[in-house]
């Protein structure tokens, strides 16, 4: 039997091919990738500027749509800059350490913006359910130490990923069929055991957003629980339609991020372009159509974003 062709980590460079079996057409596919990246670009950093400016929304609730903010800039900022090199240039290496890089930044991000998901939900919980205490309970304070604990919690689980894919033996085929690095596609070209990096994936998959879902449907019980108990309609109304904006931003960011990652590990008959369809809807559609959803719903910020688009 042939020896096998292992290459040493050092010297080791991907090949990220895009989309595969589409790359006639790679420009096309850069066009509404680039604008959604773009557009959330620009909603996130609206939200950011005018709350950084308003001092009448120096609250927690808009300290989290700032963190959510930054996160999601991060996630995609981690992916397209890169994808749009291989779209409009063909420059599709990318260094062992660049990709560990890439992937340990961008899951870090993903796991972050669950965490604030979960403290979104609870905050949430306590604007309906304990209104009179909600100033005590959730200050900007608390809500900072609530974000870096959930930082803490993300580089714990992630920085294992890149550990183990480093310890892997890569062989001949060194071809990711993605637009990025994320932990499954470059664990699947390895030439060596892999079981270690699909359980711990998949463990962590389920503790963490297996919790976080777990914690959101509590607050959301607790929260339609105290609406029942309200007799006014009206009140029932206005209590809703404080969690839409967080429901609508779940709906959007959960749902491609649960089937990506099953139809990874489970989703062997699936065409690999569909695959990457996913990966991307995961961290393009949440970024740009958060600033919106909440600049519609939540009427005090649409009243402070027009007053400054309004000048422009």
């Amino acid at each position: 039997m042939a020896a096998l062709n292992i290459t040493p980590s050092e010297s080791l460079s991907f090949i990220l091919v895009g989309f595969p079996g589409l790359e006639a057409v790679h420009i096309w596919i850069s066009i509404p990738i680039f604008l959604s990246y773009v557009i959330g670009l620009l909603g996130n950093f609206t939200l950011l500027f005018v709350v950084g400016k308003e001092q009448t929304l120096h609250k927690p609730m808009y300290l989290l749509l700032c963190m959510l903010a930054l996160v999601e800039m991060g996630a995609s900022t981690c992916v397209v800059p890169k994808a749009m090199w291989i779209f409009w240039f063909n420059w599709k290496s990318i260094t062992m350490n660049g990709c560990l890089t890439q992937m340990f930044f961008f899951h870090t991000a993903t796991m972050m913006h669950s965490a604030i998901l979960v403290t979104m939900a609870f905050d949430r919980y306590v604007a309906i359910c304990n209104p009179l205490r909600y100033s005590t309970i959730l200050t900007n304070a608390r809500i900072a130490k609530l974000g870096l604990a959930g930082l803490i919690r993300a580089v714990l689980f992630i920085l294992p990923l890149p550990l183990f894919l480093n310890r892997l033996p890569f062989c001949d085929n060194l071809i990711i069929p993605n637009t990025y690095c994320d932990h499954m596609s470059v664990a699947k070209i390895s030439c060596g055991d892999i079981t270690v990096n699909t359980i711990y994936g998949f463990v962590v998959m389920l503790i963490v957003y297996g919790i976080d879902l777990m914690l959101i449907a509590l607050s959301y019980s607790l929260i339609i629980r105290a609406v029942f108990i309200i007799s006014s309609r009206k009140a029932h109304q206005k209590a809703l339609n404080t969690c839409t904006s967080h429901l609508s931003v779940m709906l959007m960011s959960y749902p491609p991020g649960i089937i990506f990652s099953m139809t990874h590990r489970f989703g062997q008959g699936i065409a690999p372009h569909v695959h990457i369809i996913l990966a991307n809807l995961y961290f393009l559609i949440p970024p740009m159509l958060n600033p919106i959803v909440y600049g519609i719903k939540n009427k005090e910020l649409h009243d402070k974003v027009g007053k400054y688009t309004c000048r422009i």
